[in-house]
Parts: structure tokens; C-alpha cells; sequence
């Protein structure tokens, strides 16, 4: 009885302590966090929002995955980073979500952006 009661309460604790992560949503945390997702009539939406520490004005870096030519080697990944351009947070929706405008290539759905650093 003990035993179980003290399974209970780690299982609780546990669950709590997941709550910023659980707050987000997994397939935000996960999944989506960092890409772009689609567009619509006024342009490009990333999933980068309020919880991500999004601003307005900020310049994003847009990166495609692309496989390496030729076989594996050793302990090289078989895919690559490729710089594609870059854009701008117009607008924030919520704390998932922005309104991007290209400043710069020619960005596509799924490929990753990133907040640039300096």
C-alpha cells in the first residue's frame, strides 16, 4: 500500500514538472518549433511564437535540409544545413505562431528558421 501511494506521488511530481513542455503543446515543442508551417493571403507563417521569445522586427535565418552527395562516410551525418535566406517577423499571432516576410531567397514550407546570432 505504501509502495503505491510513494508511485503515486513520483508519477504526479513527474507530471507537474512537464507542464512548460505540455503548456506548449508536444507537436510544438517537438515538431514544428522552428519551421515554416504555410502561408496564407498575407504571406509566409513560422512556427515561432510568444513562448519561443519571438519579437517583431526580429531577422530570422532559413535553412533547408539537404542529403549529402555520395555515400556515408564514417561519422559524418548523411544531411546538411543549406543556408536559403532569411525573414522578418512582422507580426506575432500567439505564442506558437508569427507572420514572416521574406527579406531575402526564396524560403519553402518545412524548412527551418532561426533567430540569427550575432
Amino acid at each position: 500500500m505504501i509502495k503505491k501511494a510513494i508511485l503515486g506521488t513520483l508519477a504526479g511530481i513527474i507530471m507537474f514538472s512537464a507542464v512548460p513542455v505540455s503548456a506548449q503543446g508536444i507537436g510544438h515543442t517537438f515538431f514544428m518549433r522552428g519551421s515554416i508551417v504555410g502561408a496564407d493571403k498575407d504571406g509566409t507563417i513560422v512556427c515561432i511564437g510568444k513562448a519561443d521569445g519571438a519579437k517583431v522586427g526580429q531577422t530570422l535565418e532559413v535553412y533547408r535540409v539537404v542529403q549529402r552527395p555520395g555515400p556515408p562516410k564514417g561519422n559524418v551525418a548523411p544531411f546538411l544545413r543549406q543556408r536559403i535566406g532569411q525573414v522578418t517577423i512582422d507580426h506575432i499571432f500567439d505564442d506558437h505562431f508569427a507572420h514572416v516576410s521574406i527579406k531575402e531567397g526564396r524560403p519553402a514550407k518545412n524548412d527551418i528558421v532561426e533567430l540569427r546570432k550575432k
